[in-house]
Parts: structure tokens; sequence; C-alpha cells
């Protein structure tokens, strides 16, 4: 019954606890349930015990609790600190003395623990009856990663509680606002694009430590766009220039005390810049492949489509999907102006057509009357020897139209390609397809290249074919 009271009890002073955001203590302190006499020890070493084997009488679950929470110090006229709190509850045994908990940092790996002992007459009066201990002397930083062990005394083998704990950051109200090592989440800074600079300008911070300044671009990790600048305590002027070649969201302002495992504040003032990345798309003629690598790391899909008109919907080609992470590469891709990128990912959805501003196709579908009577000639122009195919769409109410009937063209061979005008690209491939199906009512004739891995179609509607 004492038990079940104590732990409700705990329970509750835990919530009232937690409600709090980040609680300030005067000093970091010990506790001790009522009835018990406690004294603490400090030890920094994690590995300093080997385990024993416990007496059979002794459960694994003897280590009942280990609950964690961030405690602020703000001492008169000095610095605030943070502090991590321990609740740890076990019942007692007649071969324990007491509990001990140690908080590793996963960055550092550096360790401290602190035992809680309990006086041998008071040990032999509380046998069997639940010891509650509130400790909260463990210093800790901000944004730091913890793991936090809890153990008997004397430390008995497979008796033990774990649990990692994240400090929090300086997104945290209170610890945003009283922790130095936020400062400098309230930099002020505003961008010359005219001069291509940030211009940061540094809150006066009299007896302070130095500070860095410097730019980098926010991927797996931060990496320098710059030399970091030191502003140093004493230095007159506050007001820094960073230069930067190139406006990208990824492009972020770091800064950090010049005290050992500082915490760094990132701000990316063009982080809403990102029309720069859809157009990190390059065509290289000889090997005819189609890049996007964009200077940012991007999240989501990428696509091949093409449009049949202006402002049309942009249809996706089959088999161009690729995940948007990192360089994304088509090769053998025919260079038509109707042939985009379409982006659908994080940052939003675009589409875009690299080759939209050439001055004409790389190759062109006409019709010609065909020497067979009831046919029609669908012709294909190109500089350079390519197979096509063809296929007739029926448009309905809904879109794209519904193809069927695919039809290799002939290619010509180069002996007997007609030359015509010798201003104009030559005949390299043809199909006759008869009259009453290429002139039938909403019927559409689509064409595209079969050499190439990714073709755009080109398409002719609705032909008005006068009768031969």
């Amino acid at each position: 019954m004492l038990v079940g009271r104590a732990l409700a009890f705990l329970a509750l002073t835990w919530s009232a606890y937690r409600s709090l955001a980040v609680p300030t203590i005067a000093e970091c302190s010990l506790s001790c349930s009522e009835g018990f006499t406690c004294r603490s020890r400090v030890n920094r070493n994690i590995f300093n015990s080997f385990c024993r084997q416990p007496p059979t009488s002794i459960s694994r679950s003897v280590l009942e609790a280990l609950t964690l929470s961030t405690a602020m110090k703000c001492p008169p006229h000095d610095d605030c600190s943070l502090l991590l709190h321990v609740n740890a509850s076990l019942t007692l045994h007649e071969s324990l003395w007491g509990l001990e908990a140690c908080s590793m940092s996963l960055d550092t790996q550096e360790a401290q623990c602190q035992s809680v002992r309990v006086r041998r007459a008071s040990r032999q009066l509380q046998v069997g009856r639940q010891l509650q201990v509130h400790f909260d002397c463990f210093e800790v930083s901000v944004a730091q990663s913890l793991y936090v062990t809890l153990r008997t005394v004397p430390h008995f083998c497979g008796v033990q509680l774990d649990q990692q704990y994240h400090v929090e950051d300086c997104r945290d109200e209170d610890v945003g606002r009283n922790m130095p090592d936020c400062f400098a989440g309230k930099l002020s800074y505003w961008v010359d694009h005219s001069r291509k600079v940030v211009r940061v300008q540094l809150p006066e911070a009299p007896g302070g430590p130095d500070y860095y300044l410097r730019l980098c671009l926010k991927r797996f990790t931060c990496e320098d766009a710059g030399a970091a600048v030191r502003v140093t305590a004493s230095r007159v002027s506050r007001s820094v220039s960073l230069p930067y070649s190139q406006a990208l969201p990824c492009l972020c302002l770091e800064g950090w005390s010049a005290t050992p495992d500082a915490v760094r504040i990132q701000t990316c003032p063009f982080e809403d810049d990102t029309e720069i990345l859809w157009d990190a798309i390059s065509y290289h003629p000889g090997s005819r492949a189609l890049t996007w690598e964009p200077a940012c790391p991007v999240s989501g899909h990428v696509n091949l489509c093409w449009r049949p008109g202006p402002g049309a919907h942009c249809l996706k080609l089959e088999h161009s999907g690729r995940p948007a992470h990192g360089r994304v590469r088509y090769p053998l891709v025919d260079p038509q102006p109707q042939l985009c990128l379409k982006f659908s990912t994080s940052l939003g959805f675009r589409v875009r057509c690299p080759f939209e501003k050439l001055l004409f196709p790389a190759w062109k579908m006409t019709t010609q009357p065909a020497p067979s009577p009831g046919h029609l000639r669908i012709a294909f122009f190109s500089p350079s020897p390519a197979r096509f195919q063809v296929c007739l769409c029926h448009q309905g109410k809904t879109w794209p139209p519904a193809c069927h009937r695919v039809l290799r063209a002939m290619p010509l061979p180069p002996a007997s390609v007609s030359q015509g005008d010798p201003t104009e690209d030559p005949t390299v491939a043809f199909v006759d397809i008869p009259r009453d199906d290429a002139c039938a009512p909403s019927t559409c004739i689509q064409g595209w290249r079969t050499d190439v891995h990714f073709s755009a179609p080109q398409q002719l509607c609705n032909l008005q074919c006068a009768a031969t």
C-alpha cells in the first residue's frame, strides 16, 4: 500500500514538474524520501566498477523508475547554466546501499556519475520500503544528447535502467532567452544584394567570449562557403561583412561563441529563393544526356514530361521517374521544345522546359500525299539519321487521348534520302496510313523517336484531308 501511494506521489510530482517549460532552481540539490538519511558522492568515471552477480532474493525490477528533465540555474550577476534533473526510485533490499546515476555525452563521451547512499542505521530500518531520490547536479549544455544509466550500489549485473535524453535547444523559449550559447539567434543581419555580402551586427557583449561567424552550405553537414571570421570581445566595431558568390536556399549564416562545445546557431537568409534550384539543368549534345544537379539538397521525385501545346498540362513520360536526391541524369534524350522536367519535391511543384527556346525542333513531322491510293504519308525530317514510330489517338472528353495501333516508320537508306530544298532537313523516314483512319474526326497522329531513351511526341490533330 505504501509503495502504491509513493508511486502515485512520484507520478503526480513528475507531472507537475513537467508542466513547467524549464524550471529555475537556486542551487543543485539532493533529496531522499522521508525517513531515509542519504549522502551523495560525485564520480566522473562511468566505468569505475565491475558488476557482481545479484543474490537470488533481489529482483531485476528492484529499480522501479528513472525520469529525466532539464532545470536552469541563473545566479545573480552571472550567466545561466543547465542541469539535468534526475528522479529515481528503488525498493530497498538488505543487500543494497543505494543507487548511482551516470550521464554520458554522446558527442564527447565525457561521463559524470553521482551515487546516493543510505546510511547503515537508516538502511536497517527501511528495508522493503521504496526509496525515491531527486538530484539535479549534472551539468549539461544546450542541445546535448545524453545516455543516462541508473544502477544499484553495489552494482549488480543486469540490474540497470537506461535512457537517452536530449537537452532542449535554442528553440525552447526559456533556453533561447537565457542561455549565452543561444544569443547568436538574436543576431541582426541584412543582405546587400548589389555587393553580394551578408552584413551582420553582433550585440555588445562586455566581458563575454569571442565569437565566430561564417557562411556555410547546409547539406549533410554545414560545409564551408567562406572563411570563418573571429570577432573579439574587445573589438570596437561589431559589424561583419561575409561575401557570397550565389544566393542559394541552403546558404546559411552560422554563429557560435569561442568556448568548448559551443552550440552553433544557423539562420538561412535565402531559404525562400528556390527558383535557382530548378534551373540547374544542362544538356550535353555529344552524349545527348540531360542532367539536373541542384546546389542544395532536395527530397522528392523528378519526371520527364511533354507539353502538347502552350499552357497545356505536362504529361509524364513512362519510365522517367527518378528520386530527387543529388544529381539526376537522363541518357539519350531527344531535345524537343515540348520536352520538360517536372519536379515534385518538398519545396513544391515546378516544371522546366530546357529546350523551349529552340528556334526549331530537332526533327519535324508533316503529312504528304502517299503514292498508294487511299493513304496519307507521315514523313519525318531530321538533320541526321533517326528511327520513328507513330500511333493513332482518339480525342475524347478526358486528356490525354487514347492511343492505339503503333506503326513503325520506314527508314530511308542514305542513298535514297530526298534532298529537296538544301536549306531544309532531308526526309529520313515515313509511314503510310489509311486515309479513313488518319482523317477520322477527333483523331490525332503522334510520332516520336525510337533510337533514344526519352523522346517527347509531336502530334498532328484533326487533319483536313482532301480527297484524291
